[in-house]
């Protein structure tokens, strides 16, 4: 499994949520966050705001859903035409296990159940 985990502008949150939900990962964990990029934030006339809001758009999907998922995380979080500085990033981490807290069960990926009834 993966952990997909997207800073994007906050305008653009709900647009990639609805991507998400439209292309069948409904599960979704979002938190406002706060930082800057490699432009090292935004300067107006004398000022510098070097904690520019985003937002973090969390999903974990099975290893061979990513290019799926990349996709239509880009498609709704690009600005028009070829997209601004500020759009966003997107991580990319390896998930060792999955626990559901009410059951206590360890979840298992599904290309890994399904090899391990064959």
């Amino acid at each position: 499994m993966l952990m997909i985990r997207a800073i994007v502008r906050p305008a653009k949150a709900q647009d990639v949520m609805q991507g998400l939900l439209d292309a069948g990962y409904p599960a979704v964990t979002k938190i406002p966050v706060v930082g800057r990029g490699k432009q090292r934030g935004l300067k107006v006339g004398d000022v510098v705001y070097d904690e520019l809001p985003k937002e973090m758009l969390v999903v974990v999907v099975p290893d061979a859903d990513k290019d799926f998922v990349l996709d239509a995380i880009t498609l709704n979080a690009k600005s028009a035409g070829d997209g601004k500085f500020g759009d966003g990033k997107i991580f990319v981490s390896k998930v060792e296990e999955v626990y559901t807290i009410s059951s206590g069960l360890k979840e298992e990926e599904p290309a890994m159940a399904e090899s391990k009834e064959a």
